[in-house]
């Protein structure tokens, strides 16, 4: 076969080798470069989204807002689809009960089937009418014991956001992402921001998160960052890039969905990251 014919032939091939070792690569670093945190930090940065979901209401554990298609629970309000249904969203619900399980809780026997199919609520009324059930108040009593195991289930879901991301994106904008995250988690109360966004508003990494082919993902928050210096000012830039991608998704949003009154709820939690701001 003619040299020409066979680097034709290869060119593909090397490029796909080249992507698989720089993601193997970045993954490697980013396990290598993982923060060891306190308990007493775990800690506090569980209570702080517990605060931002809840405001601390051991009720709120349960909940399924106004205008969406499934329920939120747990400290981290984790998605869970109904049975039978699908969404755009990262389902993340299923995955932290099996980390519960995996790591000795005791998960009630009717939980432990119903993940394999689905939320048993069809609907937001069934939700709120089963309030008061058996089942809801063994729900309930399990996510209010298991904040330490949520807490650690989101910081392990925000260290393995980091190769997901890049897996996304080009070779050479990689480099860029991996800083800025560095940046961000150098700084102090910088891995409440980056765990709680990413519980918030997900890794970006989902193709079928987007409004007209923009995310609102940590993956896009980092994106939008540009600076190279340290310094808790960092936090501030993340604060700002933050604001800015959501604003932006709030344009992008179908009308019917009226994104904007959530706007000043996302603003008052997004300023929580910043130095300085009472926690």
């Amino acid at each position: 076969m003619p040299l020409r014919i066979l680097n034709r032939t290869m060119r593909p091939i090397a490029a796909s080798l080249l992507a698989a070792i720089s993601l193997f690569a970045f993954t490697a670093i980013s396990h290598a470069n993982e923060v060891a945190i306190s308990k007493k930090e775990a800690s506090r940065i569980g209570e702080l989204i517990f605060y931002n979901e809840c405001a601390g209401d051991v009720a709120c554990l349960t909940s399924w807002n106004p205008g969406e298609d499934f329920p939120s629970l747990g400290i981290g309000h984790f998605i869970w689809y109904p049975a039978g249904s699908v969404g755009p969203y990262k389902e993340s619900f299923p995955e932290l009960i099996r980390f519960m399980d995996a790591d000795g809780v005791d998960i009630p026997g009717w939980l432990e089937e119903a993940i394999k199919s689905g939320a048993p609520w069809r609907s937001r009324d069934d939700f709120l009418g089963a309030q008061d059930s058996q089942q809801m108040q063994e729900l309930r009593s399990l996510l209010s014991q298991t904040r330490p195991v949520q807490t650690e289930f989101m910081i392990r879901r925000l260290h393995r956001s980091l190769p997901r991301m890049l897996a996304t994106i080009p070779y050479l904008e990689q480099k860029h992402i991996q800083q800025q995250f560095e940046r961000v988690a150098a700084v102090p109360m910088g891995y409440y921001a980056l765990v709680d966004y990413v519980n918030f508003k997900g890794e970006g990494a989902h193709s079928t998160e987007r409004y007209q082919g923009q995310g609102w993902g940590l993956l896009q928050v980092l994106q939008h960052m540009h600076t190279q210096e340290a310094g808790d000012h960092v936090l501030t830039e993340f604060a700002d890039a933050a604001l800015a991608v959501l604003t932006r998704r709030i344009g992008l949003a179908p009308p019917e969905r009226h994104e904007e009154r959530w706007l000043n709820g996302w603003t008052a939690r997004i300023n929580t990251y910043r130095p300085g701001v009472s926690r």
